[in-house]
């Protein structure tokens, strides 16, 4: 419970629904299903997926430096 508190488990969450969102979104079925959506929580996640898609260099990145963070920095 703690670390939902903190900046870094905000990080952690937020990079997580990116990631999650882009790949679903590579899913041809789950993307008319899910992402089709652009209002409400559906919005988020089409908005996340679209993040994901465009700028995966700069996501993918920093997935690998939390990562570092987490495994080592803490």
């Amino acid at each position: 419970l703690p670390a939902v508190y903190s900046l870094d488990g905000l990080l952690v969450f937020g990079l997580l629904l990116v990631c999650t969102c882009a790949y679903l979104r590579k899913v041809p079925r789950l993307r008319t299903w899910l992402l089709s959506e652009r209002r409400g929580i559906w919005g988020v996640c089409h908005k996340a997926a679209v993040i994901g898609t465009r700028l995966h260099v700069a996501v993918s990145m920093s997935c690998l430096l939390m990562a570092f963070y987490v495994l080592v920095g803490k």
